[in-house]
Parts: structure tokens; sequence; C-alpha cells
């Protein structure tokens, strides 16, 4: 899947197939994930939520704890609701992304602040079991597993810095590596893992418009961990029902005879059409290619140099 990713561009097209809507309590969707034959997502609900401490500016990590509560919702199919989980403990309620490559889901639930803690679970797909595992000092804005290699990929606030956890028998660490995410065009909000020590990213950037307000430029990377670079970084123009690139938070890669599907929930349960899982047909547009071989420049509409 990386490779696709690795070749999409600004002419990428997405085609809206499927618009599901979950007529329950949704809350602010982090994590999306397909597993057993149902679809799980993570979601935390604010009660309070956390504010800057005097003289702190914009630091994400000066700020109050806020309260809240952490789910794992349990989805059907149809969009019907099967279980709510709750998870989480004390000022670590905000579960982030989370993803499925066979065996448990791994599920973190941090502080709501940069630079906290996290407390890791496993949830069985099947029985619904939750396992706590070992806690963290930084809030994980998601993790991705690799059961084949024992390997267990994640990132802190933003995706500002990167962590590869080794794993052994019944999922305890036996070491982990950490390193600075090189790339600020986006702050990546979920991973997904693609084999090979290859994770792709998805999230946004908020950024200051002309009139005082900002926008969400959202988008994709492909992460190499083994090499600690990134090997494709795209912007995508796509927004929601409520404004939002859909890149705010969850997203899932799958694939469905040659096609490649983009699924997303970007809208909190309380905007203008509640929360929607949105699957789309990516549509690529290849380069091309100049009689000598190599790849033409691609022109796109926007300012002239």
């Amino acid at each position: 899947m990386s490779a696709e990713v690795a070749s999409w561009t600004r002419r990428t097209r997405f085609e809206l197939v499927q618009r599901l809507p979950l007529r329950f309590p949704t809350h602010h969707p982090q994590g999306l994930a397909f597993a057993a034959g149902r679809i799980f997502l993570s979601t935390v609900e604010v009660y309070e939520p956390p504010a800057a401490l005097p003289g702190s500016g914009r630091d994400p990590a000066q700020r109050t704890p806020g309260r809240g509560r952490g789910h794992v919702l349990v989805i059907e199919p149809d969009g019907t609701l099967a279980a709510d989980l709750v998870v989480g403990d004390g000022d670590a309620y905000h579960p982030s992304g989370i993803d499925y490559s066979g065996g448990p889901l791994w599920v973190p639930v941090g502080e709501y602040r940069a630079q906290s803690r996290s407390l890791v679970y496993t949830l069985d797909p099947h029985t619904l079991e939750l396992t706590e595992r070992f806690e963290v000092d930084d809030h994980l804005t998601w993790l991705a597993p690799d059961p084949g290699a024992g390997a267990l990929y994640g990132a802190g606030w933003g995706s500002r810095r990167f962590y590869r956890w080794a794993l052994g028998d019944n999922s305890t660490v036996r070491g982990c590596e950490a390193w600075d995410n090189p790339s600020w065009h986006i702050d990546a909000q979920e991973g997904q893992h693609d084999g090979a020590d290859r994770i792709i990213c998805a999230g946004i950037t908020e950024l200051p418009d002309a009139h005082g307000g900002t926008y969400e430029l959202g988008g994709v990377a492909v992460v190499h961990f083994d090499e600690r670079r990134i090997t494709a970084d795209v912007p995508v123009p796509l927004f929601s029902a409520a404004g939002h690139s859909v890149f705010r938070n969850p997203f899932v890669l799958t694939r469905e005879g040659d096609d490649v599907l983009l699924h997303v929930a970007p809208d909190d349960g309380d905007e203008i059409r509640g929360t929607e899982i949105l699957t789309y047909r990516v549509i690529n547009t290849p380069r091309p290619a100049r009689p000598d071989g190599a790849l033409n420049a691609i022109t796109t509409p926007g300012h002239q140099h």
C-alpha cells in the first residue's frame, strides 16, 4: 500500500463510494480499525477541555488536564453500535489512533496534553477483552503493531517524535528506540502499518488564513522506521461536510480488487451531519513520461511564479 501512497500527487482524485452515518454518540473520533468483521472507533468524550496555564502561550504541554472519558466504539458493518468500551484512568482519558495487523488491537490512552503520559492497552477484537500492558511518559497519538516482527510503532503528540518498541512474550516491552520527526508538513494523527518497518501516516496542520482564522491542511506520508526518514509526503485537499480535512483524525486504507479505498471519520458527533465513516476510491493520475523516459513536471493550477 505504501508504494501506491508514495505515487499520490495533487492530481490524485478521491471518489466517494459510501457514506455510513453513525446514529449514536460518537464524541470526538480519534482512531479507526477494521477487525473481526467489525469497525472499531476510538473517541474522546470531553467534559472539561484542557486550559492553557498562565503565561504558557500555545505550548500544548503547559495546560490543565481537563476532564473526560475515553471510549472504543465497536460498530457493526451496517453502522449500528455493538459495544461501548470505556478506556483510560484518571487524567489519562484521551484514546488515540489504533491499527489492526492481526492479533490484538493496540489502544493508547493519554492525558490530553503534550509530553504527559499514556496507558497502553490491548483489545481482543473477538472477545472485546481489554488488558493494560504498560505506561509511557508521553502522550501517544497513535499505535500500529507488527505482530510478525514483534514490533509496535507509535508517535508522540502530533507525531513530532516516533517510537518503535520491541515486544517479547505476553506483549512485554524488551526495548524502545525513538527519533524526532524531520518533517513539519503535517502533524500526523494516525498511523497504519504496511510491512517492512513502513508506516503510512496522515494528519493535519492548522495554519492561519488571511482573515484571522485558521484552515486545516491535510496530508499523508510514508515513514520508513528502519531508515528513519520520510519517503513520501503529499497534501490532500479533501474536506468533510463540516469543513474538516478528511485526515483530521481516523483513517484506514484497504484494498478491493485492484482499487485502494480510503476510509475516514473526520467529523465529531455534534457537528453538522454528525460522525460519518466516508469511503473513497483512490484514482491516481500517473505522471506523464517524457520521450527520454524521465517524468515530466506536473503543472497544477495555482500561483504562477
